[in-house]
C-alpha cells in the first residue's frame, strides 16, 4: 500500500463518522443552515427588498420570498455585472458558474467565498465515504481523470466567469494535482471531439483507477480507447475500480459502459449543479443519495404538479414524504433565494433522508393531460429492454400531435446498441409499461384519444450527430429525456434508421 492510500483510510473513517452523526441532526442542520442564511441576507439588498429583517422562521420566509427562476434574479445579478457589492449576499462572489437554459440564454450563477466548500468537499466527502465503506483505497495511488469542461476563466464584471467543472478543477487538493489527468493544456481545449482526441493519447498509457464524468460522455470516452487499442477497458487499465458519475440516470447506460469496460465496477453517483452540490451516493448498498443538510443550502420541496401555480405548497424537510414527487427549491450562501432549480426528486428513505432524481420541471410531456415525467419513461424502456435482452444507447421522447380524433401518439426515438428482433411488439411491451406507472396516460391510449407510442430508430451515433449539429458536443450537455414539443424530434428524424 502506498502513501496515499495508507493515509487516506483514517481520515476516510473520520468523514465517515462525521457523515454517520450527520444523518442523525439532518433537520436541526437545516433549522441553522436557514437561521444563519437569513442572519447573513438581512443586510443585502434582496434583503431589504423582501424585508427579510421581519423573518425568522420558514413560515415567514415563505410569505415574504417567491419561488424564483433565473429570470426573476436576472436584475440581482446584473447589479453584480455592474460591480455592486452586497447584492444577494456579503460582498461579490468569488466567481459566475456560467451556464446555459432553454429560456434564459447564458445563466451566470454566483459561487461565493462560502458555497465553493459546499461543491469541493461534497465530492471529496462522496470519495472518502466509498473507501470508508468498501476499502478500496488503491485508487488514490493511480491516476484519476474527470471528464470537465475548461479551467479557462473570462471577467464578467471583473469576475471570474467559466463552467463549474472548470472552476472546480481550480480547487483540486493539492495530494491529487499529481493523478490528475488530463493536463492543464488539454483541459482547456474547447471542441470536445478534439479534446476527446487529446484525453485518449494522454491517458491510454496511464494507471487509470477513477474515471468521472456524465456517462454519455464516458461512453465516448471508452468507445474512442477501443477503437484505439482494440482492447476492453479493463486490459488497458486493470487497475481501474471506480466509476464517479452524475448529470443523468446512470440506469440507461450502465449495461453498455460496464460491457465497454469489461464487467461491472463500483460507481458512486452523485447530484452536482451550478446552483450547488446537492447530494451523494453514500453506500454500495442503499438506494438514492444522502441529501447534503448541512453545508449551506435550505432545502423546500413543493409537489411537482404545483410548481407552476400561483400560489404551490412548500415544505421544508420535516414535512416531506417517502415517494412523492417534489419539485426542488434551494436558499443558499450563494446569495440563491427560493430558487427553483429545475429538477425533481423523490425520497426513498426518511432515515436517513435519501433522494432519486426523477427528471426535469420542464421535461415532460403533457400535451393530453398526461403529464408523463423522466423517471417513467425510463423505467417503462429499461424494464422491456431487460425482458428482451435489448440494449439502449440513448432516447428522448416527443408527442405527436396530429389531426383528428385518436390520431396522436407519443413518438420515441432510440438509439440501439442492441436492438430487439421484433420493433412492434417490443413498442407494445413499452407502451403496456407506461400505461402501468401513469393512469392518465392509460386513461388516454384506454379512450382512444391517444394511439400506443410508437419507436423510431435513429442509426448509430444518431444523438452524437444531433448535438454536433447544435454545437452541444460533449462537456455537460445532455438530450432531454423528454420535450412538450417537436423541436428536438423533428431534428432528431434526420438520422432516423
Amino acid at each position: 500500500m502506498k502513501l496515499k492510500s495508507l493515509l487516506a483510510k483514517p481520515f476516510a473513517s473520520y468523514i465517515q463518522s462525521r457523515i454517520r452523526k450527520g444523518m442523525t441532526t439532518a433537520l436541526a442542520d437545516q433549522d441553522a443552515v436557514f437561521k444563519s442564511l437569513i442572519r447573513t441576507a438581512r443586510s443585502t439588498d434582496f434583503g431589504r427588498d423582501h424585508k427579510l429583517l421581519e423573518v425568522n422562521d420558514p413560515a415567514s420566509f415563505r410569505q415574504a420570498v417567491p419561488i424564483r427562476d433565473y429570470e426573476a434574479f436576472r436584475p440581482y445579478i446584473e447589479k453584480i455585472k455592474a460591480g455592486r457589492h452586497n447584492v444577494l449576499w456579503k460582498g461579490q462572489p468569488i466567481y459566475f458558474a456560467k451556464t446555459s437554459g432553454t429560456t434564459s440564454g447564458v445563466k451566470y450563477i454566483p459561487i461565493t467565498h462560502e458555497s465553493i466548500p459546499n461543491h469541493i468537499n461534497t465530492a471529496r466527502n462522496a470519495l472518502l465515504v466509498y473507501m470508508a465503506e468498501t476499502g478500496n483505497t488503491a485508487f488514490a495511488d493511480g491516476k484519476l481523470i474527470f471528464l470537465s469542461g475548461s479551467p479557462e476563466l473570462e471577467r464578467v464584471g471583473g469576475i471570474p466567469t467559466g463552467r463549474l467543472s472548470g472552476i472546480v478543477n481550480h480547487h483540486v487538493p493539492k495530494y491529487l494535482r499529481t493523478n490528475q489527468l488530463p493536463g492543464y493544456e488539454t483541459n482547456c481545449i474547447e471542441d470536445w471531439e478534439t479534446k476527446l482526441s487529446a484525453i485518449v493519447k494522454e491517458t491510454i498509457q496511464q494507471d487509470m483507477r477513477l474515471i468521472s464524468g456524465i456517462p454519455p460522455w464516458m461512453q465516448m470516452y471508452f468507445d474512442r480507447l477501443r477503437a484505439e487499442s482494440g482492447k476492453p477497458i479493463r486490459e488497458l487499465f486493470p487497475n481501474f475500480s471506480v466509476l464517479v458519475h452524475g448529470g443523468v440516470n446512470f440506469e440507461p447506460y450502465k449495461a453498455k459502459l460496464f460491457e465497454s469496460i469489461g464487467g461491472p465496477v463500483h460507481s458512486i453517483e452523485t447530484f452536482p449543479a451550478s446552483e450547488g452540490f446537492f447530494a451523494f451516493q453514500d453506500s454500495q448498498n442503499a438506494e438514492g443519495l444522502l441529501l447534503n443538510t448541512d453545508s449551506g443550502i435550505f432545502f423546500e420541496f413543493v409537489p411537482a404538479g404545483e410548481i407552476f401555480d400561483e400560489h404551490p405548497t412548500r415544505l421544508t424537510l420535516r414535512d416531506v414524504e417517502v415517494g412523492v414527487n417534489y419539485a426542488l427549491i434551494i436558499s443558499n450562501n450563494a446569495g440563491l433565494w427560493a430558487y427553483n432549480i429545475g429538477d425533481t426528486i423523490k425520497f426513498v428513505s426518511l432515515n436517513p433522508y435519501r433522494i432519486v432524481v426523477t427528471g426535469r420541471t420542464k421535461h415532460y410531456i403533457s400535451a393530453f393531460g398526461e403529464h408523463v415525467i423522466g423517471e417513467e419513461v425510463e423505467q417503462s424502456l429499461l424494464k422491456a429492454a431487460q425482458e428482451d435482452g435489448v440494449r439502449i444507447t440513448e432516447f428522448t421522447v416527443a408527442p405527436m400531435v396530429q389531426q383528428g380524433e385518436g390520431r396522436s401518439y407519443h413518438e420515441w426515438f432510440v438509439e440501439f446498441e442492441q436492438a430487439p428482433s421484433d420493433m412492434e411488439a417490443f413498442a407494445i411491451k413499452v407502451d403496456e409499461n407506461l400505461r402501468t406507472k401513469n393512469i392518465y396516460y392509460d386513461d388516454l391510449v384506454r379512450g382512444a384519444i391517444l394511439q400506443p407510442l410508437r419507436i423510431t430508430a435513429l442509426r448509430k451515433n444518431g444523438f452524437i450527430e444531433y448535438m454536433r449539429s447544435i454545437g452541444k458536443l460533449g462537456g455537460q450537455n445532455k438530450v432531454p429525456r423528454l420535450s412538450n414539443d417537436r423541436k428536438i424530434a423533428d431534428e432528431l428524424v434526420k438520422w432516423k434508421v
